[in-house]
This record gives structure tokens, C-alpha cells and sequence, in this order.
């Protein structure tokens, strides 16, 4: 089979599977085996419940500063499903996709694969086929049994663990902290990069004989003044002065110390100098995350989907003055932690848009807007049918001083970059007040 357009690919690939997420490595690695997918040149996979992305595109930026030829899969995509398979920051075409699909399809045979094991393979054809000396594979969801772990890894980053995906991972920390663990391997680098760490983590780690470092205790990161900080390497001693990250938020810091982290780990397979790392961390710049879009009145777009990320969002809020009003708007999948989320910003916005979004598991926009009216959380709250509408109608009543937070999930994340890409359309939107 051989489809004529990206889009009759994609829309193949998402009914292949009837189970839209289907855990487990047997799929994938039979048809990994039957692709001959060994790869030849150094893999770093990138798990945790946030920061992922991020991490992910600091690695790439650095490793590239440094003259290395590098591919990153990352995932979900905002807009296009070409933004998750990248070699040498360039996203790959329609045409070469197609092939790497085609490829996936004659090599199945009757495994029904999901859509994320089919991008995860595509992926590694492409990576095959690109003469790189690295790759960095983004978890899709936990880490022990998602596809991306089927290729053992060089170096393993697990960024940070919290609540989230509870119905596949665990309903505690210290599960989903187990899962997010599988991707580490005996007798090589497993970087941990938040302070608060599982003790899930230490003991697979140790049990299998992974040789952990962790943020705070191996090393750590200072702020220096308004414009840099320190890496410190707790063992040596030794430290380096790096700038701040482009990426908005505290968070970043540390999210450049666990790169760097890992690096370092990698210096025999990938030496890299301070200037490329300094470089790289100066550089990465993702899409959706607290990304400006507008300046008068500012306008930032988050993918921030569960109260991990949520609590970064307002603290980026709360830390950046503000002569107006904060708008929100929001939308996200029932799945989540819809209150949790909601508890943290109780206090933050003063007036707020919900649209629907165009999926399945989304919460309803008339849903949200009650749960929202039902926790007694500020702001008057207006329903709109798209996102689209909905930031037409923040813009339209917004001041110059006012600030707006477009925030949640992918789905609205992409819808409003795609928005903004885009010359302003002529549109009334049609808003219910909650």
C-alpha cells in the first residue's frame, strides 16, 4: 500500500490501530526487527512529565552548535506532523515522510500498530537513512513501555516526574516515577533533572545497575546576576558559566543543567565545548512554550496541560509585571487534572475564554466553563465554538496594558500559533457568556 499525499498517510495511520494509545514494546520491536533498525550513531531518550520538549530542543541546538549532524523526534506536533522529525533543525518534507510511512507499512505486515509506534519507526527509517552522529527521541507517554524505548539509549534524561496520565502510569508518584525509569539501561548514564526525586527512580537505577546522576545532588545550577548562571559539577568541582536560557521561566535553568548534565556524560562519544553548549542554550527556542506572540498587549502561548506546568505558567505570571489586566485563554483534555489545574490559577485571571476543541477527549467548552463557575474561580467566563474565536474575542476587548495566556492543550497550543502565523482574519466571534 502507498498513499499519495502526507494527509492520506496520517489519516491511515490514525485508524490502523483501534486503540488510540496501546502500551506495550512487542509491536514495535517486531517490526523494528523487521525494518533491520539498528542504529548506528548515538541515542539520547529524553522521558518526564514536563520539560521534555524543552530539554529536547536544548540538546539538539547545542549538539549542533557543536558541528554535529543530529536528528530529533519529538511529539505532539502544534500544527503539521512534519515538526516531529527534524535532522539538522530542519523539519523533514511531505515526500521523504511518505517514503519512510510506505516503508513502516511493507515491513508490518498484519501488526497493528499505533499511531505514535508508526511516527516512532518512520522516525528511526528517516534517522537510518541521515547519516547522524546523534538522536534525540522524545518519550510519548512514561517511558518503560512507549515505542521510542524499543532502541536502547547511549544516555537517558528523565526531566522531571509528577501526576499525570494516572489511568496508564500509576495513580502515585513513585509508579508513574518506575515507568518514566524504564529508559534507562545498565552501565550508562541516567540523568534525573529536578530536585524532587521519586525513590522509584534511585532504586531501578541502582537494581540494574544505571549509573544515575541527579540534579542537586551530582550537580546543580546557580543564577549569576540578570543574564547568566553556573553549572557545577558537585564530584570535580568544576563549574561553568553559561548564559540564560531563551526559553522564558526559572525552570529552563534547570532544564539547560540536566543538558549539560548529560553532556558531559557523553564526552567520549560526543565531546562538545562550552561555547556550543553556551551557544545551543542561547539558541533553542520550541514553539509553545510561554512563547510571545504579540507585544501591546502581550500575548504568550503554553502548552501547559497538568498542574506541574500549570504552577511554572503562573509563577512566570506572577514574576513578570503586568500595568493591566491578565486574560486567559484555555482549553484541555478531560483526562486531566481539571481542578488541580484550575486550583492554581484560581486567582490569576480576570476574565476568561474556553472554546471547544475538535477532539474526542477534549472537555466540552460548556463543561469547562461550569467546572470553572463551580470551584468560585475568578473571572467572568465566555464560551466560544473554536479557538479561533475565542482569541479574536480576548483581542478584541484586551488594552494595550492588558496581558493574554493562551494555555492547555496541544491541540488549542497549535491552533493559536497557527492563528498568529496567519494575516489577522476578519472574524466576529460568537461568544455565550458562562
Amino acid at each position: 500500500m502507498s498513499m499519495a499525499t502526507l494527509d492520506d498517510w496520517v489519516r491511515f495511520i490514525e485508524r490502523v490501530n483501534p486503540k488510540s494509545i496501546d502500551m506495550g514494546l512487542d509491536r514495535v520491536e517486531r517490526v523494528r526487527r523487521a525494518l533491520r533498525l539498528d542504529p548506528g550513531f548515538v541515542v539520547i531518550t529524553v522521558g518526564g512529565t514536563n520539560g521534555k520538549g524543552s530539554t529536547c530542543a536544548m540538546l539538539e541546538a547545542m549538539l549542533m552548535a557543536g558541528g554535529y549532524r543530529v536528528g530529533c523526534y519529538t511529539s505532539p506536533h502544534l500544527v503539521r506532523i512534519n515538526e516531529r522529525f527534524r535532522v539538522g533543525g530542519v523539519e523533514m518534507p511531505d515526500r521523504r515522510l511518505i517514503h519512510a510511512f510506505d516503508m513502516v507499512e511493507q515491513a508490518r505486515g498484519d501488526v497493528e500498530l499505533t499511531y505514535f509506534e508508526y511516527t516512532t519507526l518512520a522516525a528511526m527509517v528517516l534517522f537510518s537513512r541521515a547519516d547522524l552522529h546523534v538522536a534525540i527521541l522524545e518519550v510519548g507517554l512514561g517511558g518503560r513501555l512507549d515505542a521510542v524505548n524499543a532502541f536502547d539509549p547511549d544516555c537517558s534524561i528523565v526531566t522531571s516526574v509528577a501526576m499525570d496520565h494516572m489511568e496508564y502510569l500509576g495513580d502515585t508518584v513513585e509508579a508513574i516515577g518506575f515507568e518514566k525509569a524504564g529508559i534507562f539501561r545498565p552501565d550508562r548514564p541516567a540523568v534525573f533533572g529536578n530536585p524532587l526525586m521519586p525513590e522509584s527512580i534511585r532504586e531501578h537505577a541502582v537494581g540494574i545497575g544505571a549509573r544515575l546522576l541527579r540534579y542537586g545532588v551530582d550537580f546543580a545550577a546557580e543564577r549569576d546576576g540578570e543574564s547568566g548562571w553556573r553549572f557545577i559539577d558537585q564530584d570535580t568541582g568544576v563549574a561553568l558559566d553559561l548564559p540564560l536560557p531563551a526559553l522564558a521561566g526559572e525552570h529552563q535553568i534547570a532544564n539547560a543543567a540536566t543538558c549539560v548534565a548529560a553532556l558531559g556524560q557523553l564526552k567520549p562519544l560526543l565531546p562538545l565545548a562550552p561555547a556550543a553548549m553556551a551557544e545551543g542554550i542561547r539558541r533553542a527556542q520550541p514553539g509553545g512554550r510561554f512563547q510571545q506572540m504579540l507585544d501591546a498587549p502581550r500575548v504568550f502561548v503554553d502548552v501547559a496541560h497538568n498542574p506541574h506546568a500549570v504552577a511554572t505558567v503562573a509563577g512566570n505570571l506572577h514574576r513578570m509585571p503586568c500595568g493591566g489586566r491578565t486574560l486567559a485563554v484555555f482549553g484541555i483534555m478531560r483526562d486531566k487534572d481539571v481542578p488541580g489545574v484550575l486550583e492554581l490559577v484560581r486567582d490569576v485571571f480576570d476574565e476568561w475564554w474556553i472554546p471547544d476543541l475538535a477532539v474526542p477527549r477534549a472537555l466540552p467548552a460548556n463543561e469547562l466553563s461550569g467546572l470553572i463557575a463551580e470551584l468560585r474561580v475568578k473571572g467572568a467566563v465566555h464560551v466560544t465554538s473554536t479557538p479561533e474565536e475565542a482569541i479574536v474575542a480576548a483581542l478584541q476587548v484586551a488594552r494595550p496594558e492588558d496581558r493574554i495566556m493562551v494555555f492547555g492543550s496541544f491541540v488549542l497550543a497549535g491552533a493559536a500559533l497557527e492563528f498568529f502565523a496567519t494575516p489577522a482574519p476578519q472574524m466576529q466571534p460568537e461568544v455565550v457568556n458562562a
